[in-house]
């Protein structure tokens, strides 16, 4: 099985999380909205849908796609010392521009 950050390396499953980011959608929405073929997208959801980042369920005749966001948990955890590095520079930055070019 694929790790979360192998799956979210590739540009067009991380377009289709945006796109399911607020709401479920049917293939056929994600198709013409990242302008790819309908079969490219299916595998791109089938992988997704096996690194347990969307779920399916079906409604009459389509079947409807969403996020499913617990998985990207471990990625936010990798995240934290680097928004932490970020955080301090940031801060660095305010201080710096709060001392201003008179002092």
């Amino acid at each position: 099985m694929r790790s979360v950050f192998e799956v979210l390396a590739e540009p067009n499953r991380r377009q289709l999380l945006e796109l399911l980011r607020t709401t479920e959608r049917p293939v056929g929405d994600l198709v013409a909205e990242l302008g790819v073929s309908q079969p490219a997208v299916s595998k791109h959801l089938r992988v997704l849908r096996d690194a347990g980042l969307v779920e399916v369920r079906s409604q009459a005749q389509q079947r409807l796609y969403r996020v499913h966001a617990e998985p990207l948990r471990s990625v936010d955890e990798w995240l934290v010392p680097y928004r932490r590095m970020w955080e301090s520079r940031l801060d660095d930055l305010e201080r710096h521009l709060d001392v201003g070019p008179d002092t």
